[in-house]
């Protein structure tokens, strides 16, 4: 027993600096535990003021009164729009559907406007605007009177006929408001021969301005010649939407064009033709003095560069006489 007090005697024996420590680490904890609860006395909360929200709360609660044709009572010649505003009211009544009938408004009385199922005090609002100076102009105006619903409007819209003046007389608004309109013309497009055709007749096709039309008639002439429509489409800078356009007015009445003899045309004649280029100018001249003169045009698919899509185009700008 002695020798357990003792070990228990030095077991929580501490020094001065071990107490001190254990001390400032309790004192740490306690106020980690305790701080949050604190906060509210050294953070104060944000105030808010509930007041605003009740009012709005009871706005809500309140019915508004119906005006009715009150909102006539100010009325003003020079801007009657005042009058004349579109409900912003939902409507659930059930209504009656009256009868239909064909009407103008600026003129139906109010019994009318009851035959066709329309509510009196709406009928009332309408006259007062009517008596006050207003003026349907046309159909799709009856959408904005105040008290004629959606569904009131497009069951009413289609027996709507308003009669304007016109010279003393007379006439139904819809044959202005949707008169038929007159048939156009139609043009027969203009075919013009394209390797006969001047900078005036192309500018004159759609989407075809000046510098095209120079463009299409330099390319014409390095060439020779076109003897078909679609190499029109290979102008510089001519836009394929544009080409589209104007193939169907391009034709060729004349397919003769200007050809190169390849047995006695110089290399400087060669290359500046478009499709052949110098490469091409350069292989034709060292065959022609290798194997001499050509026998026929389709001896230029002995050369090995000349593929057969660029004879195809070749083929109708030489000659071998």
């Amino acid at each position: 027993m002695p020798a357990l007090r003792k070990y228990l005697a030095e077991y929580f024996s501490f020094t001065r600096k071990e107490r001190t420590g254990i001390i400032t680490v309790m004192v740490l904890i306690i106020l980690l535990v305790f701080l949050p609860f604190c906060f509210p006395y050294f953070l104060p909360g944000k105030k808010y003021d509930h007041r605003q929200f009740e009012k709005e709360i009871a706005a809500l609660k309140i019915k508004q009164p119906d005006s009715g044709s009150n909102r006539f009572n100010n009325f003003d010649e020079n801007n009657y729009q005042n009058f004349y505003q579109p409900s912003e009211k939902n409507y659930y009544g059930k209504q009656s559907k009256g009868e239909l009938f064909y009407f103008d408004p600026n003129t139906l009385p109010v019994e009318g406007w009851k035959r066709l199922g329309i509510r009196e005090k709406t009928a009332n609002t309408i006259q007062n605007y009517i008596s006050k100076g207003g003026h349907f102009s046309k159909p799709g105006d009856i959408g904005k009177i105040w008290g004629l619903h959606e569904d009131e409007v497009n069951r009413l819209l289609p027996y709507v006929r308003i009669l304007q003046k016109n010279n003393d007389k007379y006439v139904p608004a819809e044959s202005k408001e949707y008169a038929k309109q007159p048939e156009r013309p139609n043009y027969v497009k203009t075919v013009i021969d394209i390797n006969g055709a001047d900078t005036s007749s192309l500018i004159a096709l759609p989407g075809i301005g000046s510098k095209l039309a120079n463009r299409i008639i330099a390319f014409r002439d390095k060439l020779g010649g076109f003897y078909k429509v679609e190499q029109v489409a290979e102008t510089y800078a001519l836009p394929d939407s544009a080409f589209q356009k104007i193939k169907d007015q391009l034709a060729i009445n004349n397919s003769t064009v200007k050809q190169l003899n390849i047995n006695t045309a110089t290399l400087e004649e060669l290359k500046a033709h478009p499709y052949i280029r110098y490469t091409i100018a350069n292989a034709i001249i060292q065959y022609r003095n290798q194997h001499g003169n050509f026998a026929s045009v389709s001896d230029l698919k002995n050369i090995m560069i000349i593929t057969g899509e660029m004879y195809s185009k070749i083929e109708h700008y030489v000659t071998i006489r």
